[in-house]
Order: C-alpha cells, then structure tokens, then sequence
C-alpha cells in the first residue's frame, strides 16, 4: 500500500492541473487536492489496491478526476462544506460583494473588519431591554439566563433547582408581553 501511497503523492501536479480546467482560484485547488488525498485515505484499501492493478497510475488519475471534478462542481460534496461554504459565509459576513481569495484575509484578529449591523435590529435590542427593564426581577432573570446564556429549560432547570414547568411559563410570560408591547409601539 505504500507503493500506491507514494505514487499518489507523486501525482499531485497533475491532480492540480485538472483542477485549472474548473477553477483559477488557487486556494480552492489546493484545499480540493488535499480532500482528494485525504479521500484515498479514508478510502477502502482493498478497493485502492484494485483500481492500481488493474488500470495502474492511469486508473489513479482518471479516480482522481472525478474525484476532483465532483468536489469543485457540486454543493453536496463535503469539500463544499468544509471550504467553499464556509469561506462564502465569511466574505458575506464583512460586506465583500465577490468571494475573496482567503489568502488574501489577513489572520489577525485586528484586521478583521466589523460585521455589518444593522440599526433596525439594534433599536429591536434596545426596545426589549427596555421593556424587560420595566418586568419583575425574577422574569427578567430567568428570561436573561434562558436566552443570553444559551440554556436549554432543562440545564436551567439543573442550575437554579427551578421545575422546568414553572421555568417555561415564567419565559413564555415574558415572551408574550415583550411580543404585546413590541407590536403596540
């Protein structure tokens, strides 16, 4: 197994030319030729073994191609999820119109631009504290722990020794005066 291992190794400027006739982005090429790798790694020995046999370095490269071709071209293949979803979200994320190439995205937390915000959504937030501001001390607390903190009813219910029943109804309370007086004004 070695011996296909290392002719694989040996094919990747091949593997990387195939790739141009998709894309010109370089970056992508290479996370794709490193999915393809990791694919002959995961893959089944025996299967491997078979192809190299059979069709020898040939057999390899023409796998590889589809391979290659499958991971660039559809959005169901898990090179989509691991690369070109995630760096697709993050573009849009600081306001960049067209998918940057992430060589380019400096690795510094300082030179991330902030996220867009929008000011509707923050007069929203305002408006809620204020109304949770006017709310009894309790509901305000539980309601703050429920939805700031990240706690499911049942972890709250751990945490604070409160019946997860009587936790629901406090929050839903709240949910539906907040609802109440958000549409009035």
């Amino acid at each position: 197994m070695n011996k296909i291992y290392s002719k694989i190794a040996d094919l990747r400027s091949k593997f990387k030319q195939m790739c141009f006739g998709i894309t010109t982005n370089e970056n992508e090429i290479d996370d794709a030729v490193q999915e393809l790798y990791l694919y002959f790694l995961q893959m089944n020995p025996d299967s491997l073994k078979t192809i190299y046999e059979k069709d020898g370095e040939d057999g390899i490269i023409r796998y590889g191609a589809v391979v290659l071709r499958r991971a660039l071209t559809s959005p169901r293949s898990p090179f989509y999820y691991k690369y070109k979803k995630y760096y697709t979200r993050i573009s849009s994320l600081y306001g960049s119109n067209t998918t940057q190439d992430h060589k380019e995205i400096k690795k510094n937390l300082e030179n991330l631009p902030e996220p867009k915000v929008d000011k509707g959504d923050l007069i929203k937030l305002e408006k809620i504290d204020r109304e949770l501001a006017k709310l009894y001390w309790y509901d305000k607390k539980i309601f703050e722990l429920y939805y700031h903190d990240g706690n499911t009813l049942d972890s709250l219910a751990k945490k604070t020794k409160i019946s997860r029943n009587s936790l629901f109804t406090t929050i839903d309370k709240v949910r539906e005066i907040l609802k109440k007086e958000l549409i009035d004004e």
